[in-house]
């Protein structure tokens, strides 16, 4: 069989699947995230370079614990 004797109603697009969707915004909110600390280095230089980093020690010292714990 062709793509020339396919009748045109079985030539449907699948659907989005939402795991995709849910992939994406994951990803576009890293790219976002990376953006904005790229952005506080040029503002302003070294301090907008380590100071993000440290202040994300805390939060993943939680996320350690609680994937631990699970």
């Amino acid at each position: 069989m062709t793509a020339t004797d396919m009748p045109i109603s079985e030539s449907k697009t699948p659907a989005a699947d939402p795991q995709d969707t849910s992939v994406a915004r994951i990803l576009l909110s890293v790219v976002v995230l990376l953006a904005a600390w790229g952005a506080s280095v040029a503002t302003w230089g070294i301090p907008g370079l380590y100071l993000p980093a440290l202040a994300m020690v805390p939060v993943i010292w939680v996320l350690l614990l609680i994937i631990s714990r699970g």
